[in-house]
């Protein structure tokens, strides 16, 4: 228990010179986290939140309502689930203000929505029993792979 440094002293400064040489110059310091592009409110700020939310409150809605839906008929409620999807991409591309929709780059939110909307619904009209929408490729790959 000599005079390493460590464990002794601590309140007198000795012990935490690494913190001098492990902290982040001031100019490279974040003060502030920056918004999406879009994600400003979409009401002023004396609206209750529901309204200055109302995207991704229409998005989570459908979605839950689908879900809600797929108990009774699983085809329906998917499909209303990947229509809330591709609604959200659509209101993502086209409205300047979505507020909490927005989560990353406009480009990257339209493309996530966009695709996991079209995969969805599209796996939906083609589920079995009796698919809706039967797509000969796709059916190929499927068999191939199973098979």
């Amino acid at each position: 228990m000599g005079g390493t440094g460590q464990g002794q002293g601590q309140g007198q400064g000795q012990g935490v010179g690494w913190l001098g040489r492990w902290r982040v110059p001031e100019k490279y310091r974040t003060r502030d986290t920056a918004r999406p592009e879009g994600g400003e409110r979409t009401a002023p700020g004396s609206a209750p939140a529901p309204i200055r939310q109302w995207p991704l409150l229409a998005v989570l809605g459908g979605t839950l309502l689908g879900l809600l839906v797929t108990l009774g008929d699983f085809r329906i409620g998917l499909l209303l689930v990947g229509c809330s999807l591709l609604g959200g991409a659509a209101m993502r591309g086209w409205l300047p203000a979505v507020g909490m929709l927005a989560v990353r780059s406009r480009f990257t939110d339209v493309l996530t929505y966009g695709v996991a909307g079209a995969l969805i619904t599209l796996l939906t009209l083609m589920a079995e029993p009796r698919p809706w929408l039967e797509v000969p490729f796709l059916n190929d790959v499927l068999r191939f792979s199973a098979g």
